[in-house]
């Protein structure tokens, strides 16, 4: 992504895992922190070198954050076969547990890559402090998705596009309705907002400068 990034490999359930780490400008001081952001569906060539992901990496990276992303099993360079999430959950444990076993976390995702993001979280919180949640397009029509904690919901930008085809939002509003959730709609966006990723990454860093 810049001249910064480091192309590295960390040990999961299934063997390597493909990871990729971007570090903040140093001028900048110490980072706030290590995000890990999770990919969409590999099945439908979700990769960690997604735009959306870029983007949100960039807008992490710009916000002061170390960020990791990573490739699911089966992805790329990552050992392993697709598991319908739940082994995704565990690369996604795994990579936190060697990238940021203590310090300040952030956690983000994309489509599929939210819907692993807050199974994750699930085990995480409360034991571990996550400053910052980014979920965009949650893959909340074609899975369950775990509620955000009550207590994170400052934390928390949920993101859509109005005419997103892939996950309707409708979808995502049943699931953000009954936890009183806000979702920030993206007028006439679709599910890889095109056109609209220069916006995407400003609402994302406007949230983490907040």
């Amino acid at each position: 992504m810049n001249k910064q990034t480091e192309r590295f490999t960390l040990q999961g359930g299934a063997g390597d895992i493909e990871a990729l780490r971007d570090e903040p400008d140093a001028q900048a001081g110490e980072p706030h922190g290590t995000a890990v952001i999770a990919h969409p569906h590999p099945l439908f060539g979700g990769t960690m070198d997604n735009k959306v992901v870029q983007t949100l990496a960039r807008a992490f990276v710009q916000s002061g954050w170390r960020v990791v992303r990573f490739n699911f099993r089966g992805v790329g360079g990552s050992a392993g076969v697709h598991d319908e999430g739940r082994g995704e959950a565990e690369d996604f444990l795994a990579v936190v547990n060697q990238v940021a076993p203590e310090g300040t976390l952030a956690l983000g995702g994309f489509s599929f890559g939210s819907f692993v993001t807050c199974s994750a979280l699930a085990s995480l919180w409360p034991a571990r402090n996550v400053e910052q949640l980014v979920l965009v397009g949650t893959a909340a029509a074609r899975f369950t998705v775990h509620a955000i904690a009550p207590e994170l919901h400052e934390r928390t930008l949920v993101v859509h596009g109005e005419q997103d085809d892939t996950v309707p939002l409708a979808a995502v509003m049943d699931w953000a309705r009954p936890q009183s959730l806000p979702v920030t709609v993206f007028p006439g966006g679709g599910h890889f907002f095109h056109g609209q990723l220069p916006l995407l990454k400003s609402v994302v860093m406007r949230h983490l400068r907040a």
